[in-house]
Formats: structure tokens, C-alpha cells, sequence
């Protein structure tokens, strides 16, 4: 049974990890929203905005190091992974940036409802993207 286990564990263990790692990114940008919009009174966009920098580059960096195991920390190398990734995430962040515009500067709902809806929409955009499009070299 543990075999059986740690072969799934194995076999699945980038899934495992950008699962676990999508849900401290999302934590991230939970967080940073908080600080920025309650406590330091910015606006609702600008906190967004700054929520999403800090998520991006969290993902990046545990996607890079733990998920996809890139060992290649070259100054040019990094910049082109960098730039790949946060091109890819652009979508999602404008997305994300109209979701919680019309959620909470339009229709004056609650800062939180709006982020989970917008969380959930981006999580799995994201999957999709990086499935169909940023991860599919993997298959080939």
C-alpha cells in the first residue's frame, strides 16, 4: 500500500506541488489585498495590483525551484523564464483586476466574496493555460 503510495506521490509529484503551491500563491495574494486595501487604505485596484506583482513573482520563483526544478539561475536564463511567465499570467491579471473592479467598486460587494470569485476563476485559467500552452513542450 505505501509503495502504491509513493509511486502516485511520485508520478504525480509536479501536479502535487503547483496544486500546493497555487494554494500558497493564492494566499499570497489574499493576503497582500488584505494589507494593502484594510489596513493601509489603498484603493481597491491599486491593492489588487500590488496583490497580483507579489503573487506572480511568489509563483515564479516556488514554480521555478520546487514545481519544475529549473537549475538554471543565469542572469539571461532567469530574465527569459521571468518574462515567459508573467507574459503568461497577464491575461489572468487583467481578468482578475476587472472582477474585483466591478465586484467591489461597481457593485459595492464585499472585498472578500469578490476575491474568492476571482480566485477561483483565475486558478483555473491558469491550469488551462499552463496545460494547453506554457507546459505542453513536457508531452512532447
Amino acid at each position: 500500500m505505501l509503495e502504491r503510495i509513493s509511486y502516485y506521490i511520485r508520478k504525480y509529484e509536479s501536479v502535487i506541488l503547483y496544486l500546493i503551491f497555487g494554494m500558497l500563491t493564492t494566499l499570497v495574494n489574499f493576503a497582500a489585498y488584505h494589507i494593502c486595501y484594510t489596513k493601509l487604505q489603498f484603493p481597491n485596484l491599486v491593492s489588487n495590483t500590488i496583490a497580483w506583482i507579489l503573487s506572480v513573482l511568489f509563483a515564479f520563483i516556488t514554480n521555478k525551484i520546487w514545481v519544475f526544478k529549473s537549475k538554471n539561475f543565469g542572469l539571461s536564463k532567469l530574465a527569459q523564464e521571468l518574462f515567459a511567465f508573467v507574459t503568461a499570467r497577464l491575461f489572468t491579471g487583467f481578468l482578475d483586476t476587472a472582477i474585483m473592479f466591478v465586484g467591489v467598486d461597481l457593485l459595492k460587494r464585499n472585498w472578500i466574496i469578490a476575491k474568492i470569485v476571482s480566485s477561483v476563476v483565475v486558478v483555473i485559467l491558469n491550469y488551462i493555460f499552463s496545460k494547453l500552452f506554457i507546459f505542453r513542450k513536457n508531452k512532447e
